[in-house]
């Protein structure tokens, strides 16, 4: 496996893999996704026979074009903890490449595409619930910072860590 920038020619895959997410990830038109894949850095998790096998997506806090609320609060967050962080917009596997090591692998590689960042920020779903995620990003050492409800049928957790510990 090898973890590499996102190239256009993966869009089809990364979109039917982000589908295959949901609702672990929110669910993306292929426009929309094409924009949030081209704000920030993409990596890609490629397998030996060339296949797609998950992607991260990683979006610099500030960048306006995105309207993320989950981004938004990070920004806040920041006025009171002044870290110079970056944001996992999402992380999605293809189901067979789950429970593989592809996830760390992205995670490894966002860390090092964060140089000169102290920190790296995400939210996990809390409605609908995703203890899978929960549980993976505090095995990386993920601490939770917050939390946001936008409805009872929508929450998320947000988690930090610090890159010098990763």
């Amino acid at each position: 496996m090898i973890i590499r920038p996102f190239r256009a020619e993966d869009f089809n895959a990364v979109h039917k893999i982000n589908a295959a997410s949901t609702p672990g990830v929110s669910e993306e038109t292929p426009d929309d996704l094409r924009t949030i894949v081209g704000l920030g850095t993409c990596l890609i998790a490629e397998g030996d026979d060339g296949k797609v096998l998950g992607f991260l997506n990683l979006i610099p806090p500030g960048t306006m074009k995105y309207k993320s609320l989950n981004l938004r609060w990070f920004e806040a967050w920041l006025e009171a903890n002044p870290v110079k962080l970056n944001y996992v917009d999402r992380i999605a596997l293809a189901p067979e490449a789950r429970g593989q090591g592809v996830g760390p692998q992205l995670y490894k590689a966002a860390f090092e595409h964060s140089e000169g960042c102290d920190a790296i920020g995400c939210e996990v779903n809390t409605a609908p619930d995703n203890p899978g995620s929960h549980r993976f990003h505090q095995r990386l050492g993920f601490e939770e910072v917050g939390r946001q409800a936008f409805s009872p049928e929508k929450a998320v957790a947000y988690y930090v860590l610090g890159l010098s510990e990763g």
